[in-house]
């Protein structure tokens, strides 16, 4: 499956059943260099759209926002480690978390990279 986005600027990649999840280019670019990374327990059950963790920057702080409702089953110790990996990429070693889907029907629901290259030209 392609990669889908949120409109709070995460990113997912749904293989079977489970989803690894992280935040945009978009989302790396306006927080600017990330310095902390606050990510869920393994094990611990989120619904879509609540808050899943959070990424401090020496700008800001913004909480990472659940794509799809699951179970987190992996997190990115090496982002934990080291939170810059989110700048230098975004889209592979600097994934958040895997969560496996209690709802496959809400990943439909998500932007397709058109539709949300369109939505973050205009955020």
């Amino acid at each position: 499956m392609s990669m889908k986005y949120t409109e709070d600027h995460e990113w997912i990649n749904v293989e079977g059943d489970v989803a690894t999840v992280g935040i945009t280019h978009h989302a790396q670019d306006a927080l600017g260099d990330v310095v902390f990374v606050e990510l869920p327990d393994v094990g611990k059950t989120i619904a879509q759209k609540e808050v899943a963790g959070v990424v401090e920057s020496v700008k800001a702080a913004a909480d990472v926002y659940m794509p799809v409702s699951g179970e987190i089953v992996e997190v990115n110790e090496a982002l934990r480690a080291d939170p810059s990996l989110a700048n230098s990429d975004p889209l592979g070693a600097g994934w958040f978390f895997k969560v496996k889907l209690s709802s496959a029907g809400e990943v439909a629901a998500l932007l397709d990279e058109t539709a949300y290259t369109a939505f973050a030209a205009n955020a």
